[in-house]
């Protein structure tokens, strides 16, 4: 059997691996496929070096950004309720429904949090009533806020 080779990918191959990572791949793929192509490079410890930092800068990065989730979190949570007037029709139903477009701008105004529309989950709102809604805010962050919807 042939030996493998290590390679570091510097695109996202699919099967195989993304930007960054260490591989081992069979010799020949290497050398007609993925170093002429400019898909990865052969491996040596100054590069290896490289590698771990860019891998710890990421970590610190995405550390980052769920720490100002966090804190996002947090202030969309104090504010308890946000109120959303709507036109009412027969037996308390409204005209059309609550989109997450309004939520986000009642966020926005209320709770000084900039959220983006396709981040908040509401349940079917046809209604007068009080609605929980969910926002996420990282992969690991998620707030619950209710949105009361009341007669305009």
């Amino acid at each position: 059997m042939a030996k493998r080779v290590q390679l570091i990918l510097n695109k996202d191959i699919s099967k195989l691996g993304r930007a960054g990572d260490v591989v081992d791949v069979a010799p020949g793929y290497a050398r007609n496929y993925l170093i002429p192509q400019g898909l990865a490079v052969h491996t040596n410890p100054g590069i290896l070096r490289q590698v771990e930092r860019r891998r710890e800068l990421e970590r610190q990065r995405l550390a980052e950004l769920k720490q100002q989730a966090e804190v996002a979190k947090q202030a969309i949570e104090a504010v308890k309720t946000i109120s959303i007037a709507k036109q009412v029709g027969e037996k308390d139903a409204i005209f059309g429904t609550v989109t997450t477009q309004e939520v986000a701008d009642a966020i926005l105004s209320v709770a000084k949090q900039e959220v983006d529309r396709r981040n908040i989950t509401l349940p079917e709102v046809h209604r007068l009533g009080t609605y929980t809604a969910e926002i996420k805010l990282h992969p690991e962050v998620i707030a619950v806020i209710d949105i009361q919807v009341v007669s305009a």
